[in-house]
């Protein structure tokens, strides 16, 4: 494999110096992108993007064609597990996922069984190796996967729908079930990430979209306690190298603390924190990743580079800052404006980096 030529994102998730304040963008592979949306409708379907390998690492690659970003991040989903599992995943257009035989019985959960990455999976880790070679070394690639209660919300629930009435149900009625379809959970993501980090991912995130839905006590027992067990699980070194872990909850700022303890080397912040406010709450225990609100990236030019310089600002000259969005890159974005975002965070973040 080659050596990473551009190795601060990995440097600042270990809380190391760099030269400058390290950036990607989640969702940084997709719909804003008019070359995205061309290999899309090349595909087919999303799904059929996300098999084919060959589609799925020309879409992972594109955002780097365009913008200096310090990372690529795999073109995947985090619904692939359950759909490995005979869920039966499709998208439909302009409401997304949905399954075909979604989790309604006890005896349904009670089924389901750890796949095997290496079988059901393969197109995602023969991805990660094309990818990996394509890179050659240029930046480092990030794998992921949903957190278990998130990924647990879909299977349950079939389709989208925010208020999440039957894992609600599911969570008063039968907490014993709820945990047990948790557990297969955390170590189907587990295994997923192992395999994706052998395959050659040089850092992985957990994606916990809707944790932020829970009660503190039901995020404790439903979300924080099956994200601890995979982060207690996961090989956090490949090829000789740390391989650094990034936990983001979103509507998760509350729980700051309690995160920073779970074992992982980086919280993903939303914009509803202050960054400065959340280093000072962790201390040294995490790097933080964050946290400007997506929507900035709609107002003009010096909007945008007057928030990047108030967030850098308030997080302050301090090791372990990986900028990104507090959530994922809206789809109408003028990809102009994503590269005034990207140019803003290296050029005004030199300062915090010089050397003593």
């Amino acid at each position: 494999m080659h050596a990473l030529k551009n190795d601060r994102l990995i440097r600042a998730l270990k809380r190391e110096p760099v030269d400058r304040t390290p950036v990607w963008l989640m969702r940084q592979a997709g719909r804003y992108l008019p070359e995205y949306r061309e290999v899309r409708a090349r595909a087919g379907s999303f799904m059929k993007l996300c098999k084919t390998p060959e589609l799925a690492c020309t879409v992972t690659l594109q955002p780097l064609a365009r913008f200096p970003l310090d990372a690529a991040i795999l073109f995947s989903d985090i619904l692939t597990i359950p759909d490995a599992m005979g869920l039966g995943l499709y998208f439909k257009e302009g409401e997304g996922p949905h399954f075909e035989r979604p989790l309604r019985r006890a005896e349904d959960i009670r089924a389901l069984s750890v796949p095997d990455p290496n079988i059901s999976l393969r197109y995602v880790l023969d991805t990660v190796r094309m990818v990996r070679h394509e890179l050659a070394g240029k930046v480092p690639l990030i794998g992921f996967c949903g957190s278990p209660w998130t990924v647990a919300t879909y299977m349950v629930e079939g389709r989208p729908d925010k208020t999440f009435p039957a894992i609600k149900q599911l969570q008063k009625e039968q907490p014993h079930l709820l945990h047990h379809l948790l557990d297969v959970l955390a170590q189907s993501v587990s295994a997923h990430l192992n395999a994706q980090i052998k395959a050659g991912v040089q850092a992985v995130m957990l994606f916990d979209t809707w944790g932020g839905l829970l009660d503190t006590e039901g995020y404790q027992e439903f979300s924080l306690r099956y994200a601890e067990q995979v982060i207690a699980n996961v090989q956090r070194e490949n090829e000789g190298l740390a391989v650094p872990f990034i936990l983001f909850t979103k509507g998760g700022g509350k729980w700051l603390e309690r995160m920073s303890k779970a074992g992982c080397d980086a919280l993903g912040v939303d914009w509803l924190v202050d960054i400065g406010d959340a280093r000072q709450r962790v201390g040294h225990n995490v790097a933080l990743q964050g946290n400007m609100d997506p929507q900035f990236l709609y107002k003009t030019p010096e909007e945008i580079q007057a928030e990047v310089a108030r967030i850098l600002e308030s997080y302050g000259a301090h090791p372990g800052h990986v900028f990104n969005l507090g959530h994922g890159i809206l789809p109408d974005i003028s990809p102009d404006h994503v590269a005034v975002f990207v140019e803003a965070v290296h050029n005004l973040s030199q300062r915090y980096h010089l050397k003593e």
